[in-house]
């Protein structure tokens, strides 16, 4: 199974505060009608299938399969040809359906899960107003839309890999450390640097990880790389988000996990100055 923020394989956590919180009920009923394991096993078989649907109907013609990667992957056509990306959807397919191991994911392949989910989720939502039937063999989400920056901010633990590209998603939880880095990065290339010598320049300030860096600098995946590390998955590799008074939270006597469920239940569908106002509050309230 794929390691990721959370346990993907989980989805009837209960939050202590529900009964004394409606709009946290509601949002924790949502999550409890989401099936992770799926969703990222039919987001990552949909887009090997169409990345194999292309490579053999345009076989001979590179110009137009370089065209598609760039439209169905354009952070992962920076550093991936075809041939790459359809083996690294194979591993990551591998992955999530052993049930032994957990697998860790570098940027690499964080950015080749978010170029999949997303589009995916997109197909799914479209679906269940279209087709719900269809939809319904899915069974992704017991036939409620997916919202996926929510998603998103759930599951992964970084999004270093979107630094320089554009999204129509907040994800406010990553969004100050991202425009961070971006701010440090476009001080330094006004100063006269090439993008490697600014991304060198910032990545100790920010503690961006190796791989992320070689995503950021676009340099081609291989080697080492390509490999999943995996342990296995009787290792309790979750065990610190339910632990209280973790030096990573925010409040006092509340484990990670209700952290992050109440702060995604208060950042749930909004834009980003929304949220920037409301995560301003909570802050206020965690210094008091």
């Amino acid at each position: 199974m794929l390691a990721l923020a959370k346990d993907v394989t989980k989805k009837d956590y209960q939050h202590p505060e529900e009964s004394k919180h409606p709009a946290l009920k509601e949002y924790m009923d949502y999550q409890r009608k989401l099936n992770h394991d799926r969703i990222l096993f039919h987001s990552l078989d949909h887009a090997k299938e169409y990345l194999q649907k292309n490579i053999e109907d345009k076989r001979g013609e590179e110009d137009k399969i370089q065209a598609y990667l760039k439209s169905a992957f354009p952070i992962c056509s920076r550093f991936a040809d075809s041939t790459t990306l359809m083996l690294m959807l194979r591993k990551l397919i591998n992955a999530q359906n052993a049930t032994n191991n957990w697998y860790r994911l570098n940027d690499y392949y964080c950015a080749l899960l978010y170029e999949c989910v997303e589009p995916f989720i997109k197909i799914y939502n479209r679906l269940l107003g279209e087709n719900p039937d269809k939809a319904t063999e899915y069974a992704l989400s017991d036939g409620v839309e997916i919202d996926f920056d929510d998603w998103a901010q759930m599951y992964f633990q970084e999004l270093d890999f979107l630094i320089g590209s554009s999204t129509p998603y907040p994800h406010y939880i990553f969004y100050r450390r991202n425009k961070a880095i971006e701010e440090a990065l476009e001080k330094e290339l006004k100063g006269g640097k090439t993008r490697e010598e600014a991304v060198d320049a910032v990545k100790s300030d920010f503690e961006i990880s190796d791989v992320a860096i070689k995503v950021l600098k676009g340099d081609k995946i291989g080697g080492q790389d390509l490999e999943l590390f995996y342990t296995s998955a009787e290792n309790p590799i979750y065990e610190y988000l339910y632990e209280s008074n973790s030096d990573l939270g925010m409040m006092d006597d509340e484990c990670l996990m209700d952290q992050s469920c109440f702060m995604g239940s208060h950042l749930f569908g909004l834009s980003l100055e929304e949220a920037e106002k409301i995560v301003g509050e909570v802050e206020k309230m965690a210094r008091k």
